[in-house]
């Protein structure tokens, strides 16, 4: 199927004033999941240009907070329970800002994490997958026991691997695939809930 980049989402978005479509995604996860609740404190990794914090800080209303991390800046917004910052997740000193910034452990870690692709199938299912292990470890140390991830990953052949990953630290992990989902897109994501609270897992990324 022809790829349309102003889609029905898209225009949808634009309409509802999403930054992007992928609120939709995410909309849909939070009704299916229940990932987020009022008050709560969730992250999203990966955050620009901030469609999810727009729903994030929604759900979680005045009495909670949504801190989103990016590489890149990100415009801000009016919204007075939404926290920007750029940094590198994978960075100790990131961990440490958010859990500064909270003061207490997050209930939610969103990640809509992917990398730039290359067309190189090996290379690029490597590389989401580096960015697969770098949120599951930057979640372990961020997580308050019986807190939830909620993580975008690709279709490769070393998804079980990594599910017994996430098994080792969550109580329940499934996979879905959101209608908002772009046709012809290998994405999906994984749902790890109920988090056992063991020390963080640690990672190392992969040469680009």
């Amino acid at each position: 199927m022809t790829y349309k980049p102003h889609d029905h989402y898209f225009k949808k978005a634009k309409q509802e004033g999403y930054r992007s479509r992928a609120a939709y995604k995410l909309l849909e996860l939070q009704q299916r999941f229940r990932l987020m609740r009022p008050g709560g404190y969730v992250v999203d990794l990966g955050a620009a240009p901030g469609g999810w914090l727009q729903v994030a800080a929604e759900i979680v209303g005045p009495t909670g907070k949504v801190i989103g991390v990016d590489l890149q800046p990100i415009e801000i917004f009016r919204q007075s329970n939404i926290i920007l910052f750029q940094g590198d997740i994978t960075m100790a000193e990131t961990q440490g800002k958010i859990k500064e910034l909270f003061g207490e452990p997050a209930h939610c870690v969103l990640s809509d994490l992917a990398p730039k692709l290359s067309g190189i199938r090996d290379a690029d299912t490597a590389r989401c997958l580096d960015l697969n292990r770098a949120a599951l470890a930057a979640a372990t140390g961020l997580l308050r026991r019986g807190g939830a991830l909620l993580m975008k990953s690709f279709i490769s052949d070393e998804l079980q691997a990594f599910t017994l990953e996430l098994k080792n630290s969550f109580s329940s992990v499934q996979r879905t695939r959101p209608e908002a989902t772009r046709q012809g897109s290998s994405e999906f994501y994984f749902c790890a809930k109920d988090f056992r609270g063991l020390r963080p897992v640690e990672t190392a990324l992969s040469p680009t």
